[in-house]
């Protein structure tokens, strides 16, 4: 019995996560309608919604976190999607990542420690109104 993984299996999640980077909410949407876990991630703990948020695509966000995608799941590094969106400053994608359940204080630096690092008090200020 082999441990390689199926390349049909690796190809499959290889086009997921490219099409997660690319923000193809649609196409994302179908794939986990159809059985792509919500929250699969790539060797780095990249989640779907991790590479759809830090590249800056709120529509994928939302189709993903309205899947399952657990807008809390830090990476590998302890990064959130929401502190990856901050440093990206990606407003819309903050916003669907609120809206989702994203906790500001999560993570390693959180998005709230990323906001002061980079001086954004707009956001600090969004992220204690919540």
């Amino acid at each position: 019995m082999s441990d390689a993984p199926d390349p049909e299996v690796v190809e499959l999640a290889s086009k997921v996560f490219d099409l997660a980077r690319a923000g193809d909410a649609d196409a994302l949407a179908a794939y986990v309608d159809a059985g792509v876990p919500a929250n699969l991630t790539n060797d780095r703990g990249d989640s779907l919604l991790m590479l759809a948020a830090y590249h800056g695509h709120a529509a994928a966000v939302t189709a993903l976190a309205a899947r399952g995608a657990d807008p809390g799941r830090a990476n590998d590094r302890g990064q959130t999607p929401l502190a990856g969106a901050v440093f990206k400053g990606e407003e819309a994608v903050i916003r669907a990542l609120l809206d989702a359940g994203a906790d500001p204080a999560a993570g390693a630096p959180s998005a709230v420690d990323t906001a002061r690092m980079f001086g954004k008090d707009d956001l600090l200020e969004l992220f204690g109104a919540r």
